[in-house]
């Protein structure tokens, strides 16, 4: 199976689809739609899994949405680093801040699918009869 097809969890993660059958929309809207950012649906819309399974189940999230926001910071303090060592400092921070100002959108949606994608499991038989569809 290659790592981005359907059936693998990044298929889910990046295509930002329910993480059972991975038919189904998991955000009502994209996530740089402010006024619905982060918005799930309740139920999948094809295998009507309920996307929270208890409540508070999303508080992980923020976790995640942690780790990948460290992530941006080192990746972009090494690269500043190594590819412009004369740059100050404080442009170094500003273009941090505002990096992490425009992902912060997708960061948050991005770390609740990642979030429910650890804790519900793909089921193979959904998705290999939409395969045949």
């Amino acid at each position: 199976m290659a790592v981005f097809s359907k059936g693998s969890k990044f298929y889910s993660i990046f295509k930002m689809r329910c993480p059972r059958c991975q038919e189904g929309d998991f955000f009502k809207s994209h996530p740089y739609n402010l006024k619905k950012a982060g918005d799930i649906y309740k139920n999948c819309p094809k295998c009507d899994l309920k996307y929270s399974p208890e409540p508070g189940f999303y508080f992980g999230a923020l976790f995640v949405s942690y780790a990948l926001g460290v992530a941006l910071f080192v990746t972009f303090w090494v690269a500043f680093n190594l590819f412009f060592e004369d740059m100050a400092v404080g442009l170094q921070i500003l273009i941090i801040v505002i990096a992490s100002i425009v992902t912060a959108p997708y960061f948050y949606s991005l770390s609740k699918i990642i979030w429910a994608n650890l804790f519900i499991k793909a089921d193979p038989e959904l998705i290999s009869s939409q395969k045949k569809d």
